[in-house]
């Protein structure tokens, strides 16, 4: 790429980008939705998308995952089909609950059929003792240092689990913020970390609405952002039980729900 200098100098030099690939994913065979990704994780992802959607509540709910179906002009495998299989037993998702067959990697809730479709039930209520605040001011810059990717590429949105005491459980980067909190949650739905009580989520970008669903489906009891919340976001945080904090950076933020689980 061409860089030009602020004293307009310019120069060719070789820069690093952020990966964005189509992920589809198909649930026994059945397309369900395609979102753009990062490639990797992509196990990860499709439980924590899952785990999201109500579809399922468990790691043995799913019996199979497998690349299929997707290769290139040379006939390689690109792995951007990922086919779950679902456990006897286990109910295929409503069809009122699919996304529009193509989300972008920015926008996760935008391709619901219907805002009521998001407001899905959790098995799971937030629980945890109350969070010091002086391990919550830490855990945006924790977050950080953990993003590879982002150090090269700058292009990436990431989102971390981590202990009440502060210790990283996981942390995931992605093109698309709702995919790094799939990757995440499913992380520790693999890991037998759902429900997810005395823990808190810190996302790199903004608290969207469909960001704070997915903290609760997973029974994440405080969801920390760097940046603003939705009025949506605060409403459902305040009606679901959970503790919902924005502009955490530099030390300092705003808590606009349930700020009990927070002690100064």
């Amino acid at each position: 790429m061409l860089r030009i200098a602020a004293d307009g100098t310019a120069r060719r030099r070789p820069d690093s980008l952020a990966v964005e690939e189509p992920l589809e994913l198909r649930i026994d065979g059945r397309p369900l939705s395609v979102t753009m990704r990062t490639p990797g994780h992509d196990v990860e992802l499709a439980h924590g998308f899952l785990l999201t959607e109500g579809v399922i509540g468990a790691a043995s709910d799913l019996a199979t995952a497998r690349y299929c179906d997707s290769v290139d002009a040379e006939g390689r495998n690109t792995y951007n089909v990922l086919d779950v299989g679902l456990a006897q037993g286990v109910e295929p998702p409503d069809v009122s609950l699919e996304r529009n067959f193509y989300t972008t990697s920015s926008c996760g809730v935008c391709g619901k059929a219907s805002l009521d479709a998001v407001r899905l039930k959790s098995r799971f209520a937030p629980s945890g003792d109350p969070v010091a605040w002086e391990v919550l001011r830490t855990l945006p810059g924790r977050l950080r240092e953990a993003q590879k990717v982002f150090a090269a590429t700058g292009g990436l949105h990431a989102a971390g689990l981590f202990e009440a005491d502060g210790t990283p459980i996981v942390v995931r980067e992605d093109v698309g913020r709702h995919n790094a909190v799939d990757k995440v949650l499913g992380h520790a739905l693999l890991g037998g970390r759902v429900p997810a009580a005395g823990t808190v989520l810190q996302v790199s970008g903004r608290a969207s609405f469909e960001l704070v669903q997915k903290a609760v489906m997973a029974g994440v009891p405080v969801l920390a952002a760097v940046s603003a919340p939705s009025s949506l976001a605060v409403e459902l945080a305040d009606e679901a039980g959970l503790t919902l904090i924005g502009f955490l950076r530099e030390g300092a933020g705003n808590v606009y729900t349930h700020p009990e689980r927070v002690s100064i």
